[in-house]
């Protein structure tokens, strides 16, 4: 079969190469691959990764053969998945746990955008408990992560406050369900009782400054890279208020099944079309060159998908 591989060096990080076939474990679905969604963590991780790495989270396809064990959906089916790693494949073997049917209706495509970003959101939010007329403010909102959070949050009644880099890429946030959109978070300002952040640096200072008394930060990113410096009494003296590191895969194994379950969950939204994937950027694997440096330079609003011609 085919996938893509790290090739350091090359004009693109990655290289179209034959590879060994997947051996599915007992838990395992083998899954055809349709559609693969890329997140800026992996192909960050592709371009320092040692030659022939194989790589990719996010999957869509249609399952060949069924779990040894029983567990998950039948040969025929078509599922989305998430994987770790190995993803951009023609074929590939997926833990049934993070693995779920799609509804009719729902396209390889969308469906590819869920694994990380639609996931990430989901949960992220879910730390918030129910957040009814809460405030939740959405640092990176341009992004895979930040359009499905925006959606989520106001489909669940909070006021949602999206935070971009500039005007272009706040664009289409509105519709999605942002009551505010901003391009500066500040140490002074309003507080909030949810804040997912992804920024690190400055940005994460602001939001230890600006959670509310009994409110929750989520940190799930860092795309500063840089350091955060803050007096701590500006975070401790709201009362009950946490810090949450977030990472999608040790989240999933703390509850079986928890990733079947929210893919289930999101795309049935897609389905009803209560959900929308924002794709901004389709390409053929066979030239994942441009959709990669896209994503790279943040040019991307939404997710990029790569379909297995």
């Amino acid at each position: 079969m085919l996938a893509l591989v790290a090739s350091p060096g090359k004009a693109a990080p990655v290289e179209l190469r034959e590879a060994p076939e997947p051996q599915p474990a007992r838990n395992e679905a083998l899954v055809a691959v349709r559609a693969i969604s890329l997140n800026r963590g992996e192909v960050r991780a592709v371009t320092q990764a040692r030659e022939g790495a194989r790589v990719g989270w996010d999957i869509a396809g249609v399952v060949e053969a069924a779990a040894a064990d029983g567990s998950g959906p039948a040969a025929g089916t078509r599922v989305v998945g998430l994987v770790q790693p190995g993803g951009w494949a023609q074929r590939v073997a997926v833990r049934t746990t993070h693995l779920a049917a799609l509804p009719d209706g729902v396209s390889f495509a969308a469906a590819s955008t869920l694994p990380v970003a639609g996931l990430t959101a989901l949960f992220a939010l879910a730390a918030g408990g129910l957040l009814l007329g809460k405030r939740v403010l959405i640092t990176g909102a341009a992004g895979g992560v930040g359009r499905f959070a925006v959606q989520l949050a106001a489909r669940a009644g909070a006021h949602t406050t999206a935070v971009t880099r500039d005007a272009e890429r706040a664009a289409g946030l509105r519709e999605l369900g942002a009551d505010a959109v901003t391009h500066t978070f500040t140490r002074v300002g309003a507080e909030f009782d949810l804040i997912l952040e992804s920024a690190g640096g400055e940005s994460l200072a602001a939001a230890l400054c600006r959670v509310a008394a009994n409110g929750t930060i989520v940190s799930y990113g860092d795309s500063s890279r840089e350091p955060v410096t803050i007096n701590a009494g500006d975070f401790f003296r709201r009362s009950g208020n946490r810090l949450l590191g977030f990472l999608l895969f040790p989240e999933l194994e703390r509850e079986a099944g928890a990733g079947a379950r929210g893919l289930a969950y999101l795309a049935s939204l897609i389905a009803a079309g209560q959900l929308d994937p924002q794709i901004a950027m389709e390409a053929s694997w066979r030239d994942p060159g441009p959709a990669l440096a896209a994503l790279l330079d943040r040019r991307v609003a939404g997710k990029a998908v790569l379909h297995i011609d």
